[in-house]
């Protein structure tokens, strides 16, 4: 099921950025402080009312050397494009300037939700100031504050109001659902055209249910496989060929329907920053990931040169650690075959589920031969363990203090989880609870 969409949408310097931290900052969904994860402040996993959403600042967005008023067309043109419902910010302060006329004009003609937020609304005084903002013909003006929080509750119930009804998509539980994502022309069409080829047992398309969507399902050695697709990752055009930095938004759709998520990495081009970005939404949204290095074949090798590459990534994707690495070839089909008991694997471990007392035999013994370190006179107590959901395996650790539970204690223990369980390929997440005296 793919999560709504909402743009935050407007001319440079009305508060887009302050509204995007305001509602992402307190309700983002997965929140994890991990190192080498590079995070880009143009989206989101946000939650508002139980109801969870993907939130993208199209200012962050950047267009080459354009003029101004040209990237502010085509950042609402990307908006459009992508959202369900826009929220349109203007500066109360400032009025109406031709700027956001001409931005008023093409979100009028999309025929999507907007919301019209008067930012900078500080006080009871500047409230007047809402009126002239009617003549945009957006409906009613909401007054906010981006500074201080104010009226972003009604933004977003308005928001809320306007996201499209969910269906629940019913899925094959003996189905593997996997996707393919990273950065423009490392090969990804090459690859899902090489997958769907002679490999193929069954193949035929099935409508998604997101937008657009078209999803493959296949078969091979009796296991069944689904390629989720989406519109916007095969989609060409002057705007979308332009900002590489907004592929991201187009792979979120794919990555929350995924339970396994296959990170392609030109070997050609080696790692750029770009990779990070795209790989921990993959992370952060807890799906199992492998990692392949396409274009293999083009590279000039010897002895040391997948080592050398292998230990690259584990440099760079330090939060991957988890995920296998496999190096194929789109073109020749090279080592293409190793992707299907890779991608069985990491489904495997992605839905595994632990015995409890098994579980809580290895935390006490991690405990015993390593205790956690002292804060402040008090020490980490844990009084048992249990595995609360899969994909991916969450852990609740009930304990004295959940405070005391730091990040290289937290790591200590799902190393420890992870050598004697295994778990390749998928993020573990470990909770601490406070015990009930």
């Amino acid at each position: 099921m793919s999560k709504p969409v909402l743009a935050i949408v407007g001319r440079p310097n009305v508060g887009k950025s302050t509204i995007f931290n305001r509602i992402a900052g307190e309700r983002i969904s997965i929140v994890e402080d991990m190192p080498g994860v590079t995070r880009d402040r143009i989206y989101s996993s946000a939650e508002w009312l139980n109801t969870e959403f993907s939130l993208i600042d199209t200012g962050g967005i950047e267009i080459g050397d354009e003029p101004l008023l040209h990237q502010m067309r085509q950042q609402a043109e990307l908006a459009i494009e992508e959202a369900d419902v826009i929220l349109f910010m203007v500066d109360g302060t400032e009025g109406i300037t031709a700027a956001d006329e001409e931005v008023a004009k093409l979100l009028f003609r999309s025929k999507k939700p907007i919301i019209l937020g008067v930012n900078k609304i500080d006080n009871p005084e500047r409230r007047e100031l809402l009126y002239d903002f009617y003549s945009l013909g957006m409906g009613e003006p909401i007054g906010i504050s981006g500074t201080h929080g104010i009226g972003i509750g009604d933004l977003l119930d308005a928001a809320v109001a306007h996201f499209p009804e969910l269906e629940e998509e019913e899925k094959d539980e003996d189905t593997v659902y996997f996707s393919l994502i990273g950065r423009p022309n490392v090969g990804k069409s090459s690859l899902v055209n090489a997958i769907l080829g002679k490999e193929r047992v069954i193949v035929s398309d099935i409508a998604g249910t997101t937008r657009d969507a078209i999803d493959s399902k296949f078969e091979k050695d009796g296991q069944k496989y689904v390629i989720i697709d989406t519109a916007g990752m095969r989609k060409r055009g002057k705007v979308y060929e332009s900002t590489e930095k907004y592929s991201v938004m187009r792979a979120l759709k794919a990555i929350e329907r995924s339970d396994v998520v296959l990170m392609v990495i030109n070997a050609e081009e080696g790692i750029i920053e770009q990779d990070k970005k795209v790989a921990g939404y993959a992370h952060e949204a807890g799906k199992a990931v492998v990692i392949v290095v396409n274009k293999w074949d083009a590279i000039e090798k010897d002895d040391k040169t997948m080592r050398d590459f292998e230990q690259k990534i584990r440099d760079h994707f330090l939060y991957l650690s988890y995920a296998p690495i496999v190096f194929v070839s789109a073109l020749t089909k090279q080592r293409l075959h190793q992707l299907y008991p890779v991608i069985n694997q990491v489904a495997e471990n992605h839905s595994l589920r632990v015995q409890t007392n098994v579980l809580n035999d290895v935390i006490m013994d991690a405990v015993a031969m390593n205790p956690a370190p002292m804060d402040k006179g008090k020490r980490l107590k844990i009084n048992y363990a249990t595995q609360v959901a899969t994909k991916p395996p969450t852990f609740v650790l009930f304990v004295n203090d959940p405070n005391l539970l730091h990040f290289s204690y937290r790591r200590f223990l799902e190393n420890r989880i992870r050598e004697t369980f295994g778990f390749v390929g998928t993020p573990l997440r470990i909770l601490a609870r406070q015990k009930n005296e």
